[in-house]
Parts: structure tokens; C-alpha cells; sequence
């Protein structure tokens, strides 16, 4: 481990970075975690004097598709200076020490760095028969969580898994897969999900944590905002396609080919909270639902056992106001011209009944004299 931790420019000059790359990327990042433009200084003056954050990362049920996400970000930055330099401590994947070497530089962190070192974890817990579905070192996942949570400043579950229990918690659960937030209290938890996470999403909250010294602002279930407040819907490039009721039925029909919307394939994506459709993956260029298959709801609880991933949703108010996609799809048929007069009229029926509601409200007065 680092005796004396350099700051994340230092590091960047070591790798061969100029002052513009620097300064690009901060810019990038800045704009990833919803800080407005005039918060690039801070973003700036952070990441080239502050040392590293020390940080210890653990890894109990899961695929590890979390830490293969974040090695593989579109920035080369990302995986070259922030990994590079978090991974120096403790990360049961990427370490080049094992056994007791490990442990060592496991407990040093916690006891050098009381108080101030970011806890990071990947996977459930499993809690049944006292733990002993996950055991590292002769212990079980669940002491050495509790153990390292202690005296973490903060605790980031990375991935679905850690954030809700994922497909190791769903129904029967026999291993009684748990959520970090379950098990600590007390301690400021940031829930990351995904299955895996984007890995700008994962690098932006480091970042966040290390410019602001505090955790980004929340939702309610404990996700930052900058990248969970809007749904995959919200954002996607076959919107436009929902509105107007046009919907692929089967996976090799014309439809699809005419990147009609996933809907009806069973596309979760009116109920997911994520940014996959703005950050994309690989280096920006696609996601689930441009690649042809639809949002499964990976960054939701319980995902795994929401019904099959190819049925749709029962009924979703989007395109007039209590219409199913079924609805729509008799209605308009595959015409984008019907699609806008379906519009049309119940955009007129809902205007007259507002105005029906204001004249027997005294709200609106007939005007007289062609006034």
C-alpha cells in the first residue's frame, strides 16, 4: 500500500495525461454527476489536490460483473487512474496479494484510515444458516461487512445485488440473499444498481464523494439522482413510437426492423430508473433497447421475479391516459397517421372536458359582442 497517497493528477501525469486531458475529463465528470457547469472549479481543484480516497472493496454473492463494467469504461481515465489507484488497498479481484498478504492490507486500511476509508461492495449477503453460504478466510460474508462498516465514512453497494438482492434473493431465496441496507444502519449508503452498473455511473460517484467530501443527493431508495431520477422511457430514442402506438409484436416481424417500440416484447423500460439511453454503453454506442431487446428492469428490486421478461406490463398510462399497449395497438394499428389523430381527439376530449368543469366552476365566461 502507498505510504504517502498522491492526488488523482499526480497520477494522471504518471500515466502520461496532459493538462488538457485532465481537464476534459473533470469537465466530463462534472456534467455526469448533474453539477452544473460552474462546478467544474471544485470538480478541478479536488481532484488535483486531494489524495485518493483510501478505499476497500469487497466482493460476496455476485458475478463480479460490477468490477468487469468498471475496468471497461469508455474513458480510459476512469479505469487507467481511478481504478489504478482505489485498487491499491483492497479489492479481492484485482489485487495482485492474496491469502494472508491480503488480509493484511485489508486491516491496515481500516486501522490507518478510521473513519475515513470508502467501503465498496459487490454482491448479497447471504444471512441463512448463520452465513456460511459465503465464507472468506474461515468467516462469513456477513462479520466481515459488519466489521469493515464500523469505521467506513461511507458504504457504496455497487450493483443490483448489493442495492436489492438481485436474482440471488428471488423466490425461494435459500441462501436468505441480503441487501447492504438491510444489514448496516447507521452509516451513509449510496445503492448503485445495475446488473451491471454503467461504469461512468460508478466512476461519477467516487468522483462526487471525492470533490463534495459527501454523498450525492439521494432517491428514495437511496440511488443518486444525477443517474436515477428519469426512467429508460423517459429517454428512449423509440418513444416517439409508444406515443404514436406502434409496437413490435414478434422479434423478426417488420416492425422491428422499422425500430418500432419494445413494449409489448416486454420492455421494462416505462418502470426503470436508469441512464442507460443517455450514457450508453461502450463507449457510447448502444444500449439493451437499441441493440433490438428490451429493458428487463435490471437497476429495480425484485426484477428477476416481476414476470416473465418477454410479457408486458398489464397497463401503463402513457399514450392517452388509461390505454394498454393491446389498447393502442387495435385502435391505431401500425399508422403513424393514426397514431396522431388517436392523439389529437383525446387531447380534444380532455380540453373539453377542462373547459365543461371551468364553465360550471365560474372560471370561464362566454365572451359576447365578438369580444
Amino acid at each position: 500500500m502507498n505510504e504517502n497517497p498522491v492526488t488523482y493528477w499526480d497520477e494522471m501525469k504518471r500515466h502520461g495525461y496532459s493538462r488538457r486531458d485532465f481537464l476534459k475529463f473533470c469537465t466530463w465528470m462534472t456534467a455526469f454527476i448533474g453539477v452544473e457547469a460552474s462546478g467544474v472549479g471544485k470538480v478541478v481543484k479536488a481532484m488535483e489536490t486531494k489524495p485518493r480516497i483510501p478505499v476497500v472493496w469487497f466482493h460476496f454473492q455476485e458475478c463480479t460483473c460490477c468490477s468487469e463494467s468498471f475496468i471497461r469504461s469508455s474513458h480510459p481515465i476512469v479505469a487507467d487512474v481511478i481504478l489504478d489507484k482505489i485498487s491499491l488497498d483492497y479489492t479481492e479481484t484485482l489485487q495482485a496479494a492474496a491469502g494472508k498478504q491480503a488480509e493484511e492490507a485489508l486491516h491496515s486500511t481500516m486501522k490507518k484510515y478510521k473513519g475515513e476509508y470508502l467501503m465498496l461492495v459487490e454482491g448479497s449477503i447471504p444471512t441463512e444458516e448463520d452465513g456460511v453460504y459465503c465464507c472468506i478466510g474461515g468467516r462469513t460474508a456477513l462479520d466481515i461487512v459488519q466489521e469493515a462498516a464500523q469505521n467506513a465514512k461511507a458504504i457504496i453497494a455497487w450493483g443490483s445485488c448489493a442495492s436489492n438482492g438481485c436474482i440471488q434473493s428471488s423466490k425461494p431465496n435459500p441462501t436468505g440473499a441480503t441487501p447492504i441496507h438491510k444489514i448496516i444502519s447507521g452509516k451513509p449508503i449510496i445503492n448503485v444498481p445495475g446488473c451491471p452498473p454503467i461504469a461512468e455511473v460508478m466512476a461519477g460517484t467516487i468522483v462526487h464523494l471525492l470533490a463534495f467530501d459527501r454523498i450525492p443527493q439521494l432517491d428514495g431508495l437511496g440511488r443518486p439522482k444525477a443517474f436515477y431520477s428519469r426512467r429508460v422511457h423517459d429517454t428512449c430514442y423509440r418513444r416517439p413510437n409508444y406515443d404514436a402506438g406502434l409496437f413490435v409484436n414478434a422479434f423478426d416481424d417488420e416492425n422491428a426492423k422499422r425500430g418500432y417500440c419494445l413494449y409489448k416484447m416486454g420492455c421494462r423500460g416505462p418502470v426503470t430508473y436508469n441512464s442507460c439511453a443517455v450514457i450508453k454503453w461502450n463507449n457510447g454506442v448502444s444500449y439493451p433497447i437499441q441493440s433490438g431487446h428490451g429493458c428487463i428492469g435490471c437497476s429495480e428490486a425484485h426484477f428477476w421475479d416481476n414476470g416473465p421478461f418477454y410479457q408486458h406490463l398489464a397497463s401503463f398510462p402513457g399514450f392517452g391516459i388509461e390505454t394498454t399497449a393491446d389498447n393502442i395497438g387495435v385502435v391505431v394499428g401500425a399508422a403513424t397517421v393514426a397514431g396522431v389523430a388517436a392523439h389529437a381527439i383525446s387531447t380534444n376530449i380532455r380540453k373539453r372536458k377542462l373547459i365543461k368543469e371551468g364553465i360550471e366552476n365560474g372560471s370561464v365566461t362566454e365572451k359576447k359582442g365578438g369580444e
